[in-house]
């Protein structure tokens, strides 16, 4: 027997909660040793029956697993000897690199324990296995929080520093949450190849960056253009349609806009008269806006070329109502919809998309009212200049009343756009930016996935990712920041000549692109012969989007002709969240494609998004995201309420957040492990698109963690240390009925788990490993008591029970790997043939011949059939002890099948004394009418003795009958709660139909109890 060497080697003793191992070494003199090359202190893994913990400790068993795995190079891919995949196949993914910008949160986790479960199955099924880490700079977002930080700490804006100093502060940031995020990903069990690890700022992918860019510039598909953009005055740059929340209001509104002190009016529509010129009635036409403060933009009113009030106008002016100048009145059937409003349309073609369209097709001026700061500008007038947008908008209404333009104003329903970073309201604005052309790159993208080249696992995603593509629009890269990828682009100042004035900085003619100062220098001597001129490179960085379109690529080495890019491109997989769908994966398709000549991945999995459990989407603004750890480690409610002070969330929503987290977590969050965490979030996964994540389902899964703990300690017990595993599956012969049956069902799970991994139906995966080891736990092991007991059975009985935990606990590996690694290695033959195995070593189980007794197996079930009626019988009389029970069985072989397994039924019956078999005679009346029976099928009845079972059997119906009351008393309130009129009008569709079904077990209930007081009585009289 293996003892506990700790003490004796000189090395400290370990507190109850320390972990099992530390760092380890190996000697093998007992395969229950674990050991590795590397020249680190040893401690020896001592058996399970030894260690003092009695309940499964998630803490305990996953401190330092990790750290051995990384070390034995179980992460790394493995090659054939002549460095080649495997003859297995190949698999790999490369992880969606998460941002730098903080913390991970659940909908991370979720994404680790889906990818992880993948990359651990097809290791196991001996592929050649990459998983491939990286980082996200992201630019706008990272920004954002060190600038937030900045002032809050130091009360200094990125101006202060400079762009270089600020950049330093950034990377000081990048260190920092670099570092957490990657011991977050280690404790919920990532097994990435670190060795490849990658982040969108390294040197290599900054090649590629430039690479890509130059490339695509030079074919004409990057370009310079001067179009409306998303402005964010907050963050002072350009940001996507992608990165817009879109607000609904439904009329007169106040919202908090950043930087302004009181909550500004939204919502509301003002009627302003407009004079038109060279009228002798003084007629004015009246239009409409919700955004009066953006009158200065006016450069037209647009009436219907149709419209017949309007007739006498055509080719009429107004006067501006607030400025000196006059605009014209257009025809536009397109902009205008005669029979809404007043059927006229102010035109401010700079600051509205609408607009724009109508300003391009009658050429018409462009008149930029805003500075980047949000504030009117030059062309607003010197009365006007200088003043804050939404400070304007309130005088403009004044002035506007002031001088008779203002007619009226309503409610009005309408979308705010909202910077979903800094929650500021975006503002349109005439911006020079770099452009990507798409629409090519879009038809040969839909193209691939139509041909099948590209799989997706989700119809719903496929057809979401045909119908982005169809409509796509030309993608804004350049972004007004700091941090990030500064664009390899290069503005060339002719000496000398009017074509440097800064007006054709918006002209591409005036620019070239490269990979460095000298190439640049190339390509303006070309563009320029014989002229002398000095090139300056854009300020702009690139969108994050664009370095993480080349992730799949540039991760392996493009665009050098790397080994990797060989081996792993294109990707087998690409598994991410649906709502980075457009962000993301569609730039990834069309980039890899156009850049390398081939897909980037042959397969898209997008999973769900997770929520609170009140179906909210997890915000940092909201409060209630959650950190992986706070649920591996556990959490107080005072800790979670310290956290919301340590965030970037609006002290304003603080205290109203810590109400929140009293509700949600009254207990604050119990310590549930990673292994629980990543089980609970693929049983999660079914394919819809929302998770609403309950803490006390994950909180179950980790009881279920410590049921799989206790059965294998038990198991190791009762084998013994002589036990010898079978070199092969035993002979049907020495199988007991409950062995067949229970090994059939392995050989099920086995084949069910194995074909739901490949069709990624994560639900059905996990639901069948843990109805497996529920077969195992409640129903064998408890069998295997009794045939331990017999020597003839006893070494089948161990094999059973061996093959059982090992397969178990392979089929489990993927999703718990920390729990199956702690307990395999305890296994006896567990370590393996080589030093350094691992369970993620072994291979995973696949169905046998040798265990398919689908005969045997249906006749099990007809024995556990009659169990469970037992149990319920004994349950519903409660009788406890002394228990007599009459079979009546009229088909004669599954008489003799359950005569023979009489000894096993009791063996698993505790409280029952004897079982006797009813003859189907006429005498035999008198003793069923002393029972309560249940029939299990037309062939099969139980009979349960009642009568003279109780020493006062109207004790026992007086219980019943409180009971009975009690549930008839629940019953009625929680009817007068579904039919109450505040209820009904309040609830939501889910608690409804969760009450309903409440009400349907309760009356279920009810006729049970009903039946059990009606056999009571008559047994008393």
């Amino acid at each position: 027997m293996l003892s506990i060497q700790l003490r004796h080697m000189g090395l400290a003793t370990r507190s109850p909660r320390g972990s099992l191992i530390s760092a380890l070494t190996i000697t093998r003199p007992t395969r229950r040793l674990l050991t590795t090359s590397h020249p680190i202190v040893k401690k020896v893994l001592p058996p399970l029956n030894s260690i003092e913990l009695k309940a499964y400790d998630p803490e305990y068993v996953e401190k330092n697993w990790y750290e051995w795995w990384d070390q034995i190079g179980a992460f790394k891919p493995e090659f054939t000897k002549d460095g080649k995949i495997k003859a297995e196949g190949l698999f790999c993914i490369p992880a969606p690199p998460p941002n730098v910008t903080g913390a991970l949160h659940l909908g991370h986790a979720l994404t680790i324990a889906i990818q992880d479960s993948l990359i651990r199955y097809y290791r196991m099924k001996g592929k050649t296995v990459l998983f491939l880490p990286g980082f996200d700079h992201a630019g706008i977002a990272t920004q954002s929080v060190v600038e937030k930080q900045l002032w809050k700490q130091e009360k200094k804006t990125r101006y202060d520093y400079g762009r270089d100093g600020f950049i330093k502060k950034a990377w000081e940031w990048k260190e920092k949450y670099h570092k957490r995020i990657k011991n977050q990903l280690k404790r919920l069990g990532a097994s990435y190849d670190w060795s490849r690890e990658a982040f969108t700022l390294d040197p290599k992918l900054s090649t590629a960056v430039k690479e890509a860019f130059v490339r695509l510039h030079d074919a004409g598909i990057i370009y310079r253009a001067s179009r409306l953009v998303n402005w964010s005055v907050k963050l002072k740059t350009t940001i996507s349609n992608l990165e817009v929340d879109n607000k609904i209001i439904n009329g007169r509104t106040l919202l908090t806009v950043p930087d302004y002190k009181d909550k500004i009016e939204f919502g509301v529509l003002i009627y302003i008269a407009y004079p038109v010129i060279d009228s002798n009635t003084n007629e004015r036409i009246i239009v409409a806006t919700t955004r009066p403060e953006t009158l200065f933009g006016d450069v037209a009113i647009a009436i219907h070329p149709e419209d017949s009030r309007y007739k006498h106008l055509h080719g009429k002016f107004v006067q501006h109502p607030l400025i000196p100048k006059k605009i014209p009145i257009i025809l536009d059937a397109t902009a205008v919809d005669m029979t809404f409003g007043t059927g006229a349309v102010k035109i401010t073609p700079a600051h509205d998309q609408n607009d724009y369209n109508v300003g391009k097709r009658h050429s018409l001026q462009f008149v930029n009212i805003f500075t980047d700061d949000g504030l009117l500008n030059e062309n607003c007038g010197s009365s006007w200049e200088g003043l804050k947008r939404f400070d304007a908008r309130q005088l403009v209404i004044d002035e506007l009343k002031r001088k008779g333009f203002f007619m009226k104003q309503e409610d009005n329903p309408m979308i705010i756009p909202l910077c979903s970073r800094s929650g500021d309201v975006i503002e349109p604005l005439l911006k020079p930016q770099w452009w990507v052309s798409q629409k090519s790159m879009a038809k040969t993208a839909i193209d691939i996935v139509e041909k099948g080249e590209i799989r997706f696992s989700s119809s719903n995603t496929k057809n979401d990712y045909f119908r982005w593509l169809e409509n796509i629009q030309d993608w804004c890269i350049s972004r007004q920041l700091w941090w990030g990828h500064r664009c390899p682009v290069y503005f060339i100042n002719v000496e000398g000549s009017e074509d440097s004035a800064a007006i054709n900085r918006n002209d591409g003619k005036y620019w070239v692109a490269g990979r460095n100062l000298e190439e640049a220098v190339h390509k303006a001597a070309k563009k320029f012969p014989n002229k002398k001129f000095s090139l300056e490179q854009d300020q702009d960085v690139l969108d994050t989007w664009f370095s993480s379109a080349l992730w799949p690529f540039s991760t392996l080495g493009w665009p050098n002709k790397t080994n990797d890019m060989n081996l792993f491109y294109p990707f087998s997989m690409l598994e991410t969240g649906w709502d980075i769908l457009f962000f993301w994966v569609t730039r990834m398709i069309m980039l890899g494609v156009k850049l390398t000549g081939s897909i980037p991945f042959k397969e898209v999995y997008c999973h769900s998004l997770v929520r609170d459990f009140e179906g909210r989407k997890m915000s940092k603004s909201l409060g209630n995201v959650i950190d992986p750890l706070d649920i591996i480690n556990g959490c107080t409610l005072k800790e979670l309420h310290e956290k919301l002070q340590q965030g970037n969330l609006d002290p304003k929503k603080i205290d109203k957040m810590k109400i929140e987290q009293k509700k949600m977590y009254p207990r604050g969050i119990p310590q549930c492990g990673s292994d629980a965490l990543r089980f609970a979030l693929c049983a999660y996964t079914t394919g819809g698109r929302d998770i609403n994540l309950d803490i006390s389902r994950v909180e179950g899964y980790r009881k279920f963690c410590n049921k799989i703990y206790q059965a294998t300690k038990f198991s190791i017990q009762r084998l013994g240390d002589d036990y010898q595993p079978p070199s092969s599956t035993h002979t049907p012969a020495s199988k007991s009925l409950v062995e067949k049956w229970i090994l059939y069902q392995m050989n099920n799970t086995i084949a069910i788990v194995n074909d739901s991994f490949e069709k990624r139906d994560f639900l059905t995966c996990t639901s069948k490993i843990y109805e497996l080891w529920y077969m195992i736990c409640d129903v064998y092991i408890e069998n295997f008591k009794w045939l331990a007991n017999d020597t003839i059975m006893e070494k089948a009985a161990k094999d059973t029970l061996h093959t059982l935990i090992e397969n178990g606990l392979k089929m489990i590996h993927p999703f718990m790997p920390y729990l199956s690694e702690e307990l395999w290695q305890r296994l006896p033959d567990g370590i393996g043939k080589d030093e350094s195995s691992s369970i993620m070593k072994t291979l995973y189980p696949t169905p046998s011949e040798d265990f398919n007794y689908g005969k045997e197996a249906k006749q099990y079930d007809e024995i556990l059939k009659i169990i469970k009626s037992m149990r319920s019988l004994l349950s519903e009389y409660n009788i406890t002890a002394n228990a007599r029970f009459f079979f009546e069985i009229l088909d004669d072989e599954l008489f003799d099948i359950v005569r023979a397994e009489k000894d096993a039924i009791l063996s698993v019956m505790k409280g029952v004394e004897n079982i006797s078999f009813l003859a189907v005679a006429p005498d035999r009346q008198p003793i069923k009418n002393d029972c309560v029976s249940c029939s299990i099928s037309s062939q099969v009845n139980v009979y349960l003795l009642v009568k003279g079972q109780y020493k006062d059997i109207s004790k026992e119906l007086s219980k019943q009958l409180k009971q009975l009351e009690k549930l008839n008393n629940i019953y009625a309130a929680t009817q007068r709660m579904l039919t109450n009129k505040d209820f009904i009008k309040k609830a939501s569709e889910e608690i409804r139909e969760m009450n309903e079904k409440k009400l349907i077990n309760i009356h279920n209930k009810i006729l049970g109890m009903q039946n059990t007081v009606n056999n009571l009585k008559r047994f008393q009289e």
